[in-house]
Order: structure tokens, then C-alpha cells, then sequence
């Protein structure tokens, strides 16, 4: 319900921000790719447009590249600020998502998991999720995978909540989810 609400008062906001990454750059507005959620069911995730067109060309199918000469000036921002995630919530409403839980991976990731990493599609996909803010792209796969097994193993309410309060405090502080200079390792 509260995804429902947050994506009707975002509508306008999503508009105008479609303006914008159609002036930047051509191409569509939202960036549509097939994930992995609970027990490997295949979805369709909603992602606001950060990249070039054919950035899979430039980057191997990687998008994890250090120059980022494939992000957009308006992709930036986005990502800086999580909003390109947003769309996502339409995900949350179609049950395919969750707000909080390990992000979804592409299914060329999921054919190399060994019985350990697929313990991630024992729960649903979230939006935001430990690893994501313990780190994200400035951990190794590995380590992102442990986290997300660590949350999977110890996921409350209250870690939930404690996740979604972390993602707006690194949002509201201007390191984005992107920057390494949030990163911590888990403390037992």
C-alpha cells in the first residue's frame, strides 16, 4: 500500500525527470531488464535511464566500470540520489519485490551461484538492502553476497527499518549509494 501511495505522489516527479533524460541523451525514459526474484522466478524490473544506449556494448554487460563514461549527466544525479531505483516500487506492488532485500541479479549471475549464493532467492528482492548500504559497488561480489546471506539469516522488522532509515541518511547526506565512503563491514 505504501508503495502504491509513494508511486502516485511520484508520478509528476518521474515526468519531469523524463524530460530531462530525453533532452540529455536518446533513448527511452525507463530501463526495462529481466532479474531474478524469489526462487528464480524471472521479472521485469523498472529502473529510470542512467545509461547510454547500447551501454552493454561499452561495458561487456558490466555495468560496473570504473570510468562510467557510459552514464548520462542526468544518470548521475539519479544514481547519486537512488531515484533511478524508484520505478522499482511498481515491482513492490506487483509482489515481485520488496522494499528491503538482497538487489536482484541479472540470470547470467544466477546460473554461476553455488548452493551458498542461492540462499539470495530464498526472499524477495528489495529495492535497497544491506550490501547496498554497507558498500555496494566498492564491494566484491563475494562480500555482497555474504552480506545479503548475513541479512537473510538475521532479518527482522527492526533490520528492515533500520536498512530503509540508512538508505535516506546516505541519500540525505549526498554520498549516494554509489560511494564507497559509506562502507562497514558487518560488526558481531
Amino acid at each position: 500500500m505504501a508503495s502504491g501511495i509513494a508511486l502516485i505522489i511520484l508520478l509528476p516527479i518521474f515526468a519531469i525527470i523524463g524530460i530531462f533524460i530525453k533532452l540529455d541523451s536518446k533513448g527511452p525514459v525507463f530501463f526495462i531488464q529481466e532479474r531474478v526474484g524469489k526462487g528464480g522466478k524471472i521479472f521485469k524490473t523498472y529502473k529510470l535511464r542512467t545509461m547510454v544506449l547500447e551501454s552493454e556494448k561499452m561495458t561487456g554487460n558490466n555495468p560496473i566500470d570504473k570510468k562510467n563514461s557510459y552514464i548520462t549527466r542526468i544518470g548521475k544525479v539519479l544514481r547519486r540520489t537512488g531515484i533511478d531505483e524508484l520505478p522499482q516500487l511498481k515491482n513492490v506492488i506487483m509482489g515481485d519485490m520488496s522494499l528491503v532485500g538482497p538487489r536482484p541479479t541479472i540470470l547470467c549471475q544466477v546460473k554461476g551461484y553455488n548452493d551458498f549464493q542461492r540462499k539470495r532467492l530464498l526472499v524477495k528482492p528489495g529495492i535497497t538492502g544491506w550490501a547496498l548500504v554497507n558498500g555496494r559497488n566498492f564491494l566484491s561480489w563475494p562480500e555482497r553476497i555474504m552480506l545479503d546471506i548475513w541479512y537473510i539469516e538475521h532479518w527482522s522488522f527492526w533490520l528492515d527499518i533500520k536498512i530503509l532509515f540508512k538508505t535516506l541518511f546516505i541519500v540525505a547526506k549526498g554520498e549516494g549509494l554509489y560511494n564507497n565512503s559509506n562502507f562497514n563491514k558487518i560488526s558481531k
